[in-house]
């Protein structure tokens, strides 16, 4: 039987980024602790026994996370228009959901992709 989060993510046909997790920082999101980071962050979020999260705020008409293992964190979104305020507090919270899920910041994030994207990973 297909999981969830394979259904919710062909379903909604939303490709999907892999994030790395600091060392010793899985703690802070597993279990249901991704879901209750999720609700924190964007309000609501609706999370899947294999550890999937839906969620939707402003811009992000289709949100999902898993997290993969103690290293790996695998999130999308699928946007939709909003006036510029909301896609600013949008864009906000998205990269504070991050910064809180992964517990690297913007830049340490991009860095990181960067080097996977170099060395033919992603």
């Amino acid at each position: 039987m297909e999981n969830t989060f394979n259904f919710l993510r062909n379903a909604a046909a939303i490709p999907m980024t892999d994030y790395d997790i600091k060392k010793g920082h899985f703690a802070n999101i597993e279990g249901t602790k991704l879901a209750e980071l999720a609700i924190e962050i964007f309000g609501d979020a609706k999370a899947h026994p294999d550890g999937t999260v839906k969620f939707a705020f402003g811009a992000i008409e289709d949100g999902i996370a898993l997290a993969k293992s103690p290293n790996s964190l695998e999130a999308s979104t699928k946007m939709k228009p909003v006036d510029d305020a909301l896609a600013l507090e949008t864009i906000r919270r998205w990269n504070n959901f991050l910064e809180r899920a992964t517990g690297f910041n913007t830049k340490e994030r991009k860095a990181r992709l960067n080097k996977k994207a170099k060395d033919g990973k992603l």
